[in-house]
């Protein structure tokens, strides 16, 4: 393969190419916000106060068509869904990164998967109505806050509700990578040990709620093993919890250094029942250590990349041997002069001292240069994956009207011909591509491969869907003498105030009202 991806042939530099490029990207991305503050004749000082610019949108996923949560699965379909697509700082619009993807019963049963789970994506699960019983299985690409912060959660209320069942969390191991300060410490920053210090550091939380039953006794007799999902290693939890606890965290702790030249070397889960297997290589972001992933089912195929500079592997895992996949998520980040503007709050490099801007922009180019995508190195990949993905999604990405605007020009500029979306669901020959954003659907067939690609609607006010029953609980951990749950046992009710006085009088009302 031809290594030209580094390579500089334009003899200008990189400095001169970003005031040409970068900051023309900037104002171009700036300018809905520029234009409102000209149209209501502010000057180019920033006003007092914050003011909320309602021309900010996403036009595009304004007009998809509609999903509503619960609708059947096609047996032949797989679908994904964007409960979280954006990078830092997290937006009210956007939520940090997670992807649900969910396959039909075509090859024997259903199955479904979590990969990343960062900040504030719980909330969207609930109104997508997805249960915590659904969220048993976690694929992380690394371990940075905005990828895995909201496993908390997932791990801590999961069982008071419908998982009464192991958590189980895959990732990266160790990076073996070692402080440069004496003495040089190699830490263990691998998954296992994360979820060692999780399982730990959650223990308060855990024994508070073990008043509840947290499992169910016929799990014994599904449980997976090592064999029946294929992974790498026993699936043996952290921690002292019974294997089948609700609260038992199963760490699959990956080789991030494997990529499937051994074949079958880099196999993370696979399902005989489901069909579904589950793969990964590694990626280039930040740390040695972040990694991708690709499942495939049924004759279908989706890479999930996470957080990754454009790499060599990711192109070889999209051409698939000549095979192609169906939809290829990678990230993509604003130029950096961009993200130096939003991150000061800015539409102007001289609203601020230049010693400033120069600092936030020098800042940012370091961020993207040693861990992300930009907008023009996208289009480049799309153009060295042969065949080209039926639907490339640019995901890690703040998504409004024109920031897509100008990154799907950048793209075009590489990739000439590529079309945003798939209106009609037949694949354009020139290739497809969207923008992840919070509550995207895709549909994808086994059947014709075609995509559809829609928006859930839901309510902010939503409770969650249906939890499942369980009809052989456990006796709860802390429980009365005839093994009912205790909720006292735990606590000093020495100062509480009784619903009801010595003379019998009421209080309050125990009911609640």
């Amino acid at each position: 393969m031809k290594k030209d991806l580094a390579n500089n042939n334009s003899g200008i530099s990189r400095r001169d190419l970003l005031k040409v490029s970068g900051v023309t990207l900037g104002g171009l991305a700036m300018g809905g916000m520029m234009n409102n503050r000209i149209a209501h004749g502010a000057t180019a000082q920033p006003p007092t106060g914050d003011v909320p610019d309602p021309t900010q949108q996403y036009s595009y996923f304004d007009a998809l068509p509609e999903f509503y949560p619960g609708e059947p699965l096609d047996p032949n379909e797989m679908r994904i869904t964007f409960l979280g697509s954006s990078d830092p700082p997290p937006r009210l619009a956007q939520s940090m990164m997670s992807i649900f993807v969910e396959v039909g019963n075509a090859r024997g049963e259903p199955d479904q998967f979590i990969f990343d789970c960062g900040s504030g994506v719980v909330g969207r699960y609930n109104a997508a109505k997805i249960t915590f019983a659904r969220m048993d299985k976690i694929f992380l690409t690394h371990l940075h806050g905005d990828h895995m912060s909201d496993l908390t959660h997932i791990y801590c209320f999961g069982p008071s509700v419908d998982r009464k069942s192991p958590l189980y969390v895959w990732g990266p191991g160790p990076s073996g990578v070692k402080s440069p300060m004496p003495p040089r410490r190699l830490y263990d920053d691998g998954t296992k040990a994360y979820c060692e210090n999780l399982r730990a550091a959650l223990r308060w939380h855990t024994e508070s709620f073990s008043f509840q039953p947290t499992r169910y006794e016929s799990y014994k007799d599904r449980a997976p093993t090592r064999s029946s999902w294929g992974l790498p290693c026993d699936p043996v939890p952290v921690g002292d919890d019974d294997p089948t606890d609700g609260f038992a965290l199963v760490p699959i702790e990956l080789d991030w250094r494997k990529y499937g030249k051994v074949p079958g070397d880099n196999v993370a889960y696979y399902n005989e029942a489901s069909g579904v297997k589950i793969t990964h290589f590694p990626v280039i972001h930040c740390r040695k250590g972040s990694i991708g992933y690709k499942l495939e089912w049924n004759g279908l195929s989706m890479i999930y990349t996470g957080d990754t500079k454009p790499a060599y592997h990711s192109i070889d895992q999209a051409s698939n041997g000549g095979n192609g996949v169906d939809v290829f998520i990678h990230e993509m980040v604003v130029p950096a002069d961009v993200w130096a503007l939003k991150t000061l709050g800015i539409n102007d490099p001289g609203e601020v001292p230049p010693a400033l801007w120069e600092a936030a922009l020098n800042a940012s180019l370091q961020v993207q240069n040693s861990s992300h995508t930009p907008q023009g190195a996208f289009g480049y990949l799309l153009t060295q994956i042969d065949p080209r993905p039926r639907l490339a999604v640019a995901a890690h990405f703040p998504v409004e009207d024109d920031t897509v605007n100008s990154a799907l020009e950048s793209v075009r500029n590489h990739c000439p011909g590529i079309v945003q979306g798939i209106p009609s669901g037949a694949p354009d020959p020139n290739g497809n591509i969207t923008w992840s954003f919070d509550f995207t659907v895709l549909n994808v067939s086994a059947v014709d491969h075609s995509i559809r690609e829609r928006k859930a609607v839901v309510s902010p006010f939503t409770f969650g869907g249906t939890p499942v029953q369980y009809r052989d609980v456990n006796t709860p951990k802390y429980h009365t003498a005839d093994g009912r749950m205790d909720p006292y046992a735990q606590i000093d009710r020495s100062t509480e105030v009784p619903p009801y006085d010595s003379d019998g009088n009421m209080n309050y009302d125990p009911s609640g009202y």
